[in-house]
């Protein structure tokens, strides 16, 4: 017994060391060389026989393909009531949220401007869209999200409707830091020190809802739109408005209402039409 037992003791430690297991690992398959491979986790570990050094390697194919699975199946679920009411359910939670956090806490994670992205907060360029101080500027970009938004939903679907709403907040907040950066050293150039346009932040959905709007205006241009709810015109002639007032905001220098912003929505709409017109929408 004893000698079983030294030469089992002896064949354990002429065994080839593995590497730890890996909670991601499961459901081994024997290969026909008797090697063994971890297929439902990130990582694969491949080894030809039970003798050989195991070697791991980064299963890149399994993760774009169940990111694939899980984003179709999220998105198929999707409806475009949802994404409208979500989006505005968003948007009021943080024009609430101004009113019980701390001021400092919001204009550093809900604005978006040059101090803040220098300093790494980066997640500004998104959080900024949903963040509304003043009522009347929540209520009609909500108005607007809501009319423009169900009917770009509902020609082309939710998931787009939701990508349009980001896309066009990140080219929003893109736009203005641009546009803020060539103010702040033409300022300096001009030795003009009352007015630093890093520190200005910006906030409010208007380069998302723009985006949704403007493409929908390029789509029906002949539709007839409501200017204050009031005065019917061709729905092309007040797009030509809306982005002639903002090039106007910007050679005025307006910093009250950023036309930069809301011209960065703008080019996200015109992207989007031409990708239809291209039918690679």
């Amino acid at each position: 017994m004893q000698g079983l037992i030294t030469k089992t003791h002896k064949l354990l430690l002429n065994l080839p060391k593995t590497t730890p297991f890996h909670p991601a690992l499961s459901n081994t398959r024997r290969g026909s060389s008797g090697g063994e491979i971890w297929e439902n986790g990130l990582v694969s570990r491949v080894a030809s026989s039970p003798w050989q050094k195991r070697k791991w390697q980064y299963n890149e194919d399994w993760y774009q393909r169940n990111k694939r699975r899980w984003w179709r199946s999220w998105s198929s679920s999707l409806t475009t009531d949802g994404v409208v009411y979500g989006l505005i359910a968003a948007n009021a939670a943080v024009f609430f949220l101004w009113r019980i956090k701390d001021h400092n806490f919001m204009e550093n994670h809900f604005t978006v401007s040059l101090g803040n992205f220098k300093s790494g907060r980066v997640h500004t360029l998104i959080t900024s869209a949903f963040s509304h101080v003043d009522f009347f500027h929540l209520a009609s970009n909500m108005v607007g999200l809501y009319f423009f938004g169900t009917s770009i939903g509902r020609t082309f679907g939710p998931e787009t409707l939701l990508k349009l709403y980001f896309a066009g907040a990140l080219a929003g907040s893109v736009f203005y830091l641009v546009h803020h950066s060539f103010l702040a050293k033409l300022l300096k150039e001009r030795r003009i020190w009352d007015l630093n346009p890093s520190s200005v932040p910006a906030l409010g959905a208007s380069g998302a809802v723009n985006a949704i709007m403007l493409l929908n205006i390029f789509m029906f241009p002949r539709a007839t739109l409501y200017i204050n709810f009031l005065i019917p015109v061709p729905a092309i002639f007040l797009g030509m408005y809306l982005i002639g007032s903002d090039v106007l905001r910007i050679i005025e220098g307006d910093l009250q209402v950023s036309g930069s912003a809301h011209l960065g929505g703008a080019t996200v709409a015109l992207l989007a039409w031409l990708r239809f017109r291209q039918g690679r929408f």
